[in-house]
């Protein structure tokens, strides 16, 4: 059930979740009619590592200029002060017009704030805020700091990959470990297999790690 259920359609609150893969939502504070102070949990099996961030909201108003603050940022300088912009998908335009994520938000700035971080007495956090504004009455919008791809997203195109005919003779997957949550952390092996055992041990190999975060 969520957090927070609107009193009527007069209520305007938004309704703010994260509970889905890679939702890191940790609270979401009303200031105002129309801002909204935001907390982030930090990155798995880190103390205080803040930088990604996505969430759901939904009861949302077209018309009013929400805005959002990110409080517990960690980075000293950020892009958003070069032109980033955050990105939003809004279920309501991928229904109606195919519109997927796309870039949004206005009076975006990046700055230290006053709140003083417990892991570095002497550092503060810094804050990233925007507004927005919505398309729909009643939408439901999910906001990113980039493009999501998360494991199950990996694996189901793993998935098709192993499927596919003309790929698999070229593409070999096992599993290498299991990550800190339980997932399996697979060795992807992509070359001709058709030579005998000899010729491929005897291959010079080019290995690629992903980015382990952070």
């Amino acid at each position: 059930p969520a957090y927070y259920a609107p009193s009527g359609p007069d209520d305007h609150t938004l309704v703010f979740e994260s509970r889905f893969e890679s939702g890191n939502l940790r609270r979401a504070v009303q200031v105002y009619d129309y801002e909204y102070d935001l907390v982030l949990n930090p990155d798995y099996n880190t103390k205080s590592h803040t930088q990604w961030y996505l969430f759901r909201v939904g009861n949302t108003r077209k018309g009013p200029s929400y805005r959002f603050n990110i409080l517990n940022m960690q980075k000293p300088t950020s892009v958003y002060n070069d032109g980033m912009r955050p990105l939003r998908y809004s279920v309501a335009n991928a229904s109606i017009h195919g519109i997927g994520w796309a870039r949004c938000g206005d009076n975006i700035a990046y700055y230290q704030n006053g709140v003083r971080r417990k892991d570095k007495g002497n550092s503060n956090y810094y804050t990233l805020t925007f507004t927005v504004t919505f398309d729909h009455d009643d939408d439901l919008v999910y906001f990113s700091h980039c493009y999501p791809y998360c494991y199950t997203d990996l694996q189901n195109d793993l998935r098709e990959l192993e499927k596919d005919p003309n790929v698999c003779r070229r593409f070999r997957r096992r599993k290498l470990c299991e990550t800190l949550a339980g997932n399996a952390c697979d060795l992807i092996t992509i070359t001709s297999f058709c030579s005998d055992p000899a010729a491929l041990r005897a291959r010079r190999a080019v290995v690629i790690t992903a980015r382990v975060h952070p």
